[in-house]
């Protein structure tokens, strides 16, 4: 049924946002609204438009006979500041404190506005990656790397320091934590990764490294590639931190359980991906 170029456009930009990093045919659109191909490139061009003014991504256009159009999200440098520095605030809240000096975080990665720019900011650092998958480690992981699969649209793997039935034959492999040098286990599905994939690692927090050094080793064992490794916080660490090339959104400086004060500021990530962002901006 031949649609109006209204009903068009919302049809079209739902479609585009449920399905980033998809090469999408012009010819699909033309038949699926019975519209020439030059109206359904005018519609496009609207909606490039749009998505370029409004941060919300970048509409590619691939020439060819098995070209078309790719919807791939980022975050705009402004949006990314302000987000970042209102989480800072919001973690600087006496009241996560918990016994242990440990830092309450479960009410933020609950809350899906949260993880949906948790998602945003991670996938824009990879938006020219060639990542298969997303890894994390169970459980507080579990929502951060399902936001950032989500925007790259690429599937998740859980890693777990214990076997499931549902699970199937596993790779498993020892590592050290980094903040209490104990030596533990985690382990991953035989079917969770190919040969060759390119892995993303996310978690919710690092402290010495010694989980996502786990995660690493895991990635290694099968015949896989590690391509970064983001995490949403990072603690203050005396020592030899063991993984040194990463992201962190925010970074918790200080936690002193006897005056009940966390102090919360940005992370590296602003730092580390300031010419990217800068140029998304334009």
């Amino acid at each position: 049924m031949k649609t109006r170029r209204s009903d068009r456009l919302i049809d079209m930009t739902r479609y585009l946002l449920e399905r980033p990093h998809t090469l999408v045919p012009l010819t699909f659109f033309s038949q699926r609204y019975e519209s020439a191909k030059s109206s359904i490139s005018e519609d496009l061009a609207i909606i490039r438009r749009t998505f370029a003014q409004r941060h919300t991504g970048i509409l590619e256009t691939v020439p060819g006979a098995a070209g078309g159009v790719r919807y791939v999200p980022i975050i705009a440098a402004t949006e990314a500041q302000t987000f970042i520095s209102q989480i800072a605030e919001r973690l600087s809240d006496s009241e996560r404190l918990l016994p242990g000096g440990y830092v309450y975080l479960t009410d933020l990665l609950g809350t899906p506005e949260v993880l949906r720019q948790i998602g945003r900011l991670i996938a824009t650092q990879y938006i020219d990656s060639s990542v298969d998958a997303v890894m994390t480690v169970a459980t507080k992981g579990i929502p951060i790397a399902q936001s950032v699969s989500q925007y790259l649209n690429v599937p998740f793997v859980i890693v777990r320091r214990d076997s499931k039935i549902t699970e199937g034959s596993t790779v498993s492999v020892n590592y050290v934590s980094g903040s209490s040098d104990r030596v533990q286990k985690m382990e991953l599905s035989k079917r969770s990764l190919k040969p060759g994939s390119g892995v993303l690692i996310v978690d919710d927090f690092m402290k010495g490294g010694g989980t996502v050094g786990g995660m690493k080793s895991l990635i290694e064992e099968f015949d896989a590639k590690l391509l970064g490794v983001s995490v949403f916080a990072e603690g203050d660490f005396n020592g030899d931190r063991l993984i040194d090339d990463y992201t962190s959104l925010l970074r918790i400086n200080q936690v002193d359980s006897k005056t009940k004060t966390i102090t919360a500021e940005a992370g590296n990530y602003l730092q580390r991906n300031a010419e990217l962002l800068t140029g998304l901006d334009k």
